[in-house]
């Protein structure tokens, strides 16, 4: 069962999310958050596998909240999937610099919100291929100094080092197996371990940090 938090200003907005996420059998919806604030106590008491994490609120915004998530001790951070009325890439690339594993406009139709939830659970990118390449393309090239990142990537081991340029190609896990010729399940843990080096939360801040060395 996937556990998810729902956070949004907007009674109405959680209220159709509980009842949308509700009909499918291996989601459930174990609490809600009105504001960014209350956030990390609803994920420490939750222990949530995704948050469907609105944008604008009015303590505190979407984005820092996701930003704090990832800064979180004591148990895996959940995935933050951003949910918002535009789609502005300044917007998104502040989000997923921030730690969230993608993005979704609310007028998404439900099957695909639902479909999102899923991919967040399982550590995959909720973002259209093109989207994604296009943010993290544009993410490089606002970045640190090209040697920052060639610095932190020259700490991966060559496997790593490779996942994580087929990750930024846009890959998933089961073309990047075929790659490389191993197993899925060897790629998820070579990407969980380059991210505990990185000190990152999700396989998109990889892409990024892969994009601003220069790899790919």
């Amino acid at each position: 069962m996937i556990k998810v938090l729902v956070v949004d200003d907007d009674p109405l907005v959680r209220g159709g999310l509980r009842l949308m996420l509700g009909g499918a059998t291996d989601v459930e919806v174990v609490g809600e958050a009105a504001d960014g604030a209350e956030v990390s106590d609803a994920v420490s008491r939750l222990s949530p596998d995704v948050v469907l994490m609105d944008v604008r609120m009015p303590v505190l915004d979407g984005i820092t909240a996701t930003a704090a998530v990832g800064k979180r001790t004591g148990g895996p951070a959940p995935a933050v999937v951003m949910l918002t009325t535009f789609d502005a890439d300044e917007t998104v690339l502040a989000a997923l610099r921030a730690g969230a594993a993608g993005f979704l406009l609310k007028h998404t139709p439900p099957e695909q919100i639902v479909d999102a939830v899923r991919r967040a659970a399982a550590g995959e990118p909720v973002l259209s291929p093109d989207v994604a390449r296009t943010v993290i393309a544009m993410a490089a090239r606002q970045g640190p100094d090209p040697g920052a990142a060639k610095t932190r990537m020259d700490l991966l081991t060559e496997r790593e080092r490779q996942v994580a340029d087929a990750v930024a190609e846009g890959l998933n896990n089961a073309e990047i197996a075929e790659r490389l010729h191993l197993s899925r399940s060897s790629i998820k843990a070579t990407i969980s371990s380059a991210l505990t080096r990185l000190g990152l939360t999700n396989r998109i801040q990889l892409a990024i940090v892969a994009h601003e060395a220069g790899r790919t």
